[in-house]
């Protein structure tokens, strides 16, 4: 199930919760139970791109598996 965010329309205060899909956009009952309106934000994330050991698979359309783009069993450094 995904990570939603939520936040509160009165106060500002953010929660997360794990939903179906389906009920992504769905009212959220307040956890704390002070009757307070949730709504559906759009998440923020972090991503760490990069081979920090120089190898891997390279996404630039060389069309081999190592990053010299030989391909597989082609290069000593493959695998």
């Amino acid at each position: 199930m995904p990570l939603y965010e939520y936040v509160c329309e009165q106060d500002g205060e953010r929660i997360e919760l794990l939903r179906p899909m389906a009920q992504a956009d769905a009212p959220v009952e307040d956890p704390a139970g002070k009757g307070r309106t949730f709504v559906r934000v759009h998440s923020t994330f972090a991503a760490q791109g990069g081979e920090p050991s120089g190898r891997g698979v390279s996404l630039t359309g060389s069309g081999g598996c190592c990053p010299c783009g030989k391909g597989a069993g082609a290069c000593s450094r493959a695998n």
